[in-house]
This record gives structure tokens, sequence and C-alpha cells, in this order.
């Protein structure tokens, strides 16, 4: 039976073990990622954690201390060889648009490019096209808006085609509403022209919208990486999923495989007896039991059990509500959001049920 051979698509961008340091500070430690053609990698983290470091050295713009970075197959930099950045076909953008005040919004577009007038011209209308900023051609930067020299920017980083664009947390100076427009603009506009992009940013609502792989990064390593859905939903560890969103943490302790907690018991099988627990949950997959108050027919496996808490304080945030409670069992404190407007008083006793197919189980820390 003859074998079927498969063919592995050559990355656009792979880095092998990559390590930065500054002194005695190792920023970067053994940083290795691919990003195919038309792909958004999305290296998310906390400041300070190592990912604009990253993205330098892919541009050139600073030298690491060890590692290979590859573009198409061919080495453009390690340790001995390297293709100075202008000669890398790599884009960047950054949160500072960096256009030229003095230049037009034409030249500003054109001043990476080469070929003939009449050449430049045509692509500086077209992206200016693509961007719909046709009109103000011949405008200077001073006279357009933030969300408009952003744009601005991007058809100056896509005119010269680059193989790939850097991404260096370029919406953060916009406001909330003109942010997510802008964001599915520039998506859409790299996507079409195939670039493979690194988008470095800080914040996972953004990561979540963009990506199409999150390269989670904390103390200069990369600790999980994937699909969104899989780093928001199988995190690898109690900070990957306080990352993403507000979490609650119940204590235990292990008792042959079980913790004993205000939800009834959980398994915690591979942990030794006496070993302290993290049962993490998120406040959105708390919910409050309305009908059963903690009796009735014995809850399922996904409802968990029933357990009593008292307000502590309710807070509407707009499309839902923040309830906090001291949990009877035990005095720990726990998060709920409730749907819409839901703002019970203060010392009123509720039952709580959890999702246990929505929480995760952590051996403690500390």
């Amino acid at each position: 039976m003859q074998s079927q051979t498969i063919d592995i698509p050559t990355p656009r961008l792979e880095i092998r073990n990559m390590r930065r340091s500054f002194g005695d500070r190792r920023v970067v430690d053994d940083v290795s990622l691919t990003i195919q053609p038309g792909q958004v990698l999305c290296l998310l983290g906390p400041s300070g954690c190592g990912k604009s470091t990253t993205l330098r050295m892919i541009a050139g713009v600073d030298m690491q201390d060890s590692g290979e970075i590859y573009v198409d197959g061919a080495l453009i930099c390690d340790t001995v060889f390297r293709i100075p950045p202008e000669r890398r076909q790599i884009g960047l953008m950054f949160q500072d648009f960096a256009l030229f005040p003095h230049l037009s919004v034409a030249d500003n577009v054109a001043f990476g490019l080469k070929g003939s007038k009449d050449e430049k011209r045509a692509r500086v209308v077209e992206l200016l096209d693509k961007v719909n900023l046709s009109w103000a051609i011949d405008q200077f930067p001073h006279r357009l808006s933030g969300g408009e020299q952003q744009r601005i920017a991007l058809a100056r980083a896509l005119a010269p085609r680059p193989r790939i664009m850097l991404m260096d947390e370029p919406f953060s100076g916009l406001d909330n509403r003109l942010r997510d427009e802008i964001r599915d603009h520039t998506l859409s506009l790299l996507k079409e022209e195939d670039t493979a992009v690194m988008l470095v940013t800080h914040e996972p609502e953004e990561a979540m919208r963009m990506a199409d792989e999150i390269a989670l990064m904390r103390d200069g390593r990369i600790v999980q990486q994937g699909a969104p859905y899989n780093v928001y939903n199988k995190p690898v560890d109690r900070e990957a999923v306080a990352f993403f969103s507000d979490v609650n943490v119940i204590k235990g302790v292990s008792n042959g495989a079980l913790t004993d907690t205000p939800f009834g018991q959980f398994l915690t099988p591979g942990l030794a007896d006496g070993a302290a627990v993290d049962i993490v949950i998120r406040p959105q997959h708390l919910k409050l039991d309305f009908d059963r108050k903690g009796k009735g027919p014995l809850p399922t496996a996904s409802d968990g059990v029933a357990a009593r808490g008292r307000v502590k304080r309710a807070r509407f945030m707009g499309n839902e509500s923040l309830v906090e409670f001291v949990m009877y069992y035990d005095g720990s404190e726990l998060k709920v959001t409730v749907p819409n407007v839901f703002l019970p008083k203060e010392g009123t006793t509720l039952w709580l049920t959890m999702r246990r197919d929505r929480c995760f189980v952590f051996p403690a820390k500390g």
C-alpha cells in the first residue's frame, strides 16, 4: 500500500528558541512561534512580560541573544547572520501613528515605496480607497481625526506589500466605539492582502476579537498557545483563567481524590491527600437558584449542589448586574453576574449553584 505524504505549509514567519536578557533579567526566554500567510497571531500578556521585545527582535531593531528568525523558510537573523530591518519585508504599526506632519497623506503613504512616480501614485490611490480615505489624499495629518490617522498609518505600512505585519498595541489610543470599527476594518484588509500578522496586546478582548491563534505570554515565556476558544475554555493554570476574566477561587484540601466545597464534593484525582486545591470558576458560571432554594430533587452533575450566600453588595454594570456574596459555609466571598438588572438588598440570603463543567481544578500555589 502506497503511503501518502502530507505537505506541511512553510510558515510565513517562524521564530525558534528566542532569548533576550537585559543585565541579569531574562526578558524573553526560549520563545518559539510560527505564523502562516493570512493568519493573525496575538501575543497576549501583561505589561513587562516580553511581548514588545519579541516584536522588536523580529523587526530587526533589537538583537536576540540566541535563537533564529525565518521568513518563508529563509533565515533572516541569528546571532551571526542578520538581514537589516529595511530588507525584511516586515511592516510595523504602533500606538503612536508616527505620521510625518510635514508630508501630505499621499506622501506619507508613499514614503516607503519604490518605483516610478505613476506607480507610487497608483498604489497610494489603491490603498486610500481601501481605507475609505481617498478624499484625504492631499490633506495633512493634523487635519484628520485619530481614527483617520490610524487608517493612514495602516495604508503606509501596507504600501510596500510586506509579507509580515507587526502591530504593537496599535488601537489603544482610540475610544472604544471607534476602536472596534478600526480593528475590524484593519483585520479585513490584512487578510485581503494575505499578510501574516503578529499583534501584541495586553487586552484579552482585543485578542479574542482579532486572533486566529493566541500565544499567552508570562515572564518572558509562552505559557499557552492555541485557538481563542481553547485558550479561554482549557486554561493551563489559574493565572491563565484570571487573565481573561474575573474569577472566583474556592479553596479546599484533597482527601481521597475528593475535595469538600460549599457546593459539594469535587473530584480531584492525581492530588495527594492533604494537598491544597484551587477550584476556579468565572462569575457568569455561578447561578442563582430561585426555583429549588436548596431543596427539591437531587442536583445533576452539571448543576452541582446548591449553597447559601448572603448578599454583600450588588451593582448594575450596564448589560448585567454583579452581585457579591459571603457564603454561609465558610465565610468565603464569591461574585455572580446576572443578566439585566438584579439588585437584591444587602443581607438578602439566596441559594447559588455552579456549573461543574465550567470549573477548573488546579493545585494551589503558595
